[in-house]
């Protein structure tokens, strides 16, 4: 009864039908930890994957598995190399990298280097040549919703090179105050599904703001993937925002310069007020002038 996922569950049941009634075995028997389950087993040949060697906790789908428990217990013991089954270490990745291309229609990953790719395909096999480069592995530890603080070792290698991808082409797609309020959000968005709050009305308002800000994010991404690292390469959309034109360092014919200066004197507005309240109160700025002294030559 340590887990989310008992939460989860039974919330998901409330909602759906709450007239009936959840029983729960774990928190009934008397098996108390996953060594007396092991023994439960053998003891009634039951067939099972874990042995008392290999303790870990695991669960997977076509997104993640994670690894909990056994030596993961200590937040300082590093995870054994032959626990993970979806990525290869690192170091042992291939010396070369590989580059990849993935295409999106309204924030939809749709193509992988150009060919279309319904979402099982397309993850299936970012799973495996990302995991064959070392991509995708989380240690975390998480604040559980039953109190107590958690270890966890995720492989992810498609989902972490999807996100990556997907950001890159929000980040040109989006304007600022849409991006800077989406991760704010975004926050309160995992904490609900975390918690098992899927079948509230704030998620599915939730889902609407996230629709609306997926419009435009059509385009494509390139990556490198080498040695546990995803490195973008460049991204393009028809709907980009970011203008060579007006981000160059070089010469150009649409921004003037001199207004820089209107926009910095309004937009430090606020702050020259309350320095000049100071001053004039007390005669001096509330904030004591560094000292320079030390860094002049004899």
């Amino acid at each position: 009864g340590k887990g989310n996922d008992q939460v989860r569950f039974e919330l998901t049941i409330m909602a759906l039908n709450p007239k009936l009634k959840v029983i729960a075995p774990w928190r009934e028997w008397e098996i108390k930890s996953r060594e007396d389950a092991i023994k439960y087993a053998i003891k009634h040949n039951i067939p099972i994957q874990h042995t008392e060697k290999d303790i870990y906790s695991r669960d997977r789908n076509i997104f993640h598995l994670s690894h909990e428990g056994g030596l993961l217990e200590d937040p300082w013991n590093e995870p054994a190399k032959e626990m993970f089954q979806l990525t290869v270490s690192p170091e042992d990745a291939p010396d070369e990298p590989v580059y990849i291309e993935i295409g999106f229609e309204k924030g939809n990953p749709v193509s992988l280097d150009g060919e279309p790719l319904n979402a099982l395909e397309l993850f299936t096999r970012l799973n495996t040549v990302a995991g064959q480069h070392g991509v995708g592995r989380v240690d975390i530890v998480e604040n559980r919703l039953v109190g107590m603080k958690s270890r966890g070792i995720y492989e992810t290698p498609a989902g972490t090179v999807i996100y990556r991808a997907h950001q890159a082409l929000e980040s040109i797609c989006l304007d600022k105050y849409t991006m800077h309020y989406k991760d704010s959000v975004s926050v309160k968005y995992a904490e609900l599904v975390y918690n098992g709050m899927w079948f509230m009305q704030l998620r599915e308002a939730l889902d609407a703001f996230v629709k609306t800000t997926q419009h435009k994010i059509t385009g494509s991404v390139r990556l490198k993937l080498y040695k546990g690292n995803v490195i973008i390469a460049g991204r393009k959309s028809p709907f980009s925002l970011y203008r060579e034109d007006y981000a160059s360092f070089g010469e150009d014919n649409v921004y003037n310069q001199q207004d820089a200066h209107g926009f910095i004197q309004l937009f430090g507005l606020p702050l020259k007020v309350e320095a000049l309240l100071d001053i004039e109160g007390s005669g001096e700025s509330r904030y004591r002038q560094p000292d320079y002294s030390k860094f002049k030559r004899d």
